[in-house]
């Protein structure tokens, strides 16, 4: 294979304030990278836009690094090997690993991982069988601590993380499980596709009084994904003892936050309401490939994905996602 000696990235040229807009990115043509001993050289192929690059944009501190301005976007990608330096890794593998928003990447071999590109379609290992997979079924089962019998309710349900979550309830003996979403498609899709119980669009009205009316004996597990008017009505809704796994709030993303006005009940209802990153639930990886890969394979757990084409069009789909505009896990073709 002949290798070009540029290629392009997208960079954050700016740091958005409020909803980002193309404006705070710049794609730009760079020299090839060059290996150094111990590195592959990866043609993406496909790469991930996720709702946590939001919080990288800014400068304050956080769990992870911000991004740099003027430097490239780094996120999850799945690629073909095209040169090596690393024993393990031959031209022609495909590789999983983080160095997403550029054509090719040089990426330590200790940030790769090889996947099998007939095992499952190369986007699956960015979603439904990669981290947001692993962070739904962690979310769920290590952080709520959900058990057989548990009546479940979702938010950002049809997301990629959302769409996944539910239906780990549902195959492991939910009740009754429930979900949010930001349209009557993704409301359809949720009952009719995902075999969620009930859901609701949260455009329709107080999101207390839906999920009050979806599940009247009440919640027992809250999986969020986007805190605000959804965790308060959450809380309402807990039954005594009740656990929430947060994982994201999406809806204070880019704009000012606001938290439960009646976070009081935790202490009455003996609330758990704990926060978690899927980093430091490894232990749960060899379950979850097993448990999950096998309701995929054999098709009792479904997913989608809105797909973009082109790495010029990933500021577009970054921001169409942080918008709710797409369908389960939002990917970009290179």
């Amino acid at each position: 294979m002949t290798l070009p000696s540029t290629a392009r990235e997208i960079r954050l040229a700016s740091r958005p304030e409020g909803f980002p807009t193309p404006d705070d990115f710049d794609l730009v043509e760079v020299p090839l990278p060059d290996l150094a001993d111990g590195q592959v050289l990866v043609r993406n192929q496909v790469m991930s836009v996720d709702p946590y690059m939001r919080g990288r944009m800014n400068a304050g501190k956080s769990y992870v690094e911000p991004f740099e301005l003027g430097a490239a976007l780094d996120g999850g990608a799945v690629g073909e090997v095209v040169a090596s330096k690393a024993a393990g890794f031959e031209v022609g593998d495909t590789v999983l690993h983080g160095l997403g928003w550029r054509e090719y990447a040089a990426v330590d071999a200790a940030n790769a991982t090889t996947v099998d590109p007939q095992a499952a379609p190369l986007g699956a290992y960015l979603g439904v069988l990669g981290m947001p997979g692993m962070t739904a079924y962690a979310g769920l089962l290590d952080v709520a601590a959900f058990k057989e019998g548990d009546v479940v309710f979702v938010s950002g349900a049809a997301g990629a993380v959302g769409q996944v979550a539910g239906q780990v309830a549902r195959l492991r003996g939910a009740r009754r499980v429930i979900g949010s979403a930001g349209s009557e498609a993704k409301v359809r899709y949720l009952v009719d596709e995902l075999g969620f119980d009930a859901a609701f669009n949260y455009k329709d009205g107080p999101v207390a009084e839906q999920l009050a009316k979806a599940a009247p004996d009440g919640i027992d597990v809250y999986f969020d994904n986007v805190g605000g008017e959804h965790l308060e009505a959450a809380i309402a809704s807990f039954n005594t003892f009740g656990r929430a796994a947060l994982c994201g709030s999406i809806s204070g993303y880019n704009t000012a936050p606001t938290g439960p006005r009646n976070l009081g009940l935790a202490v009455g209802k003996r609330l758990t309401l704990r926060g978690f990153l899927v980093y430091d639930h490894q232990h749960l990886r060899e379950e979850f490939v097993r448990e999950v890969g096998g309701w995929v394979a054999a098709g009792e757990l479904r997913y989608q994905e809105t797909v973009t084409e082109g790495l010029d069009r990933a500021p577009e789909a970054f921001i169409g996602m942080l918008r709710g505009e797409n369908l389960g896990k939002a990917l970009v073709t290179l």
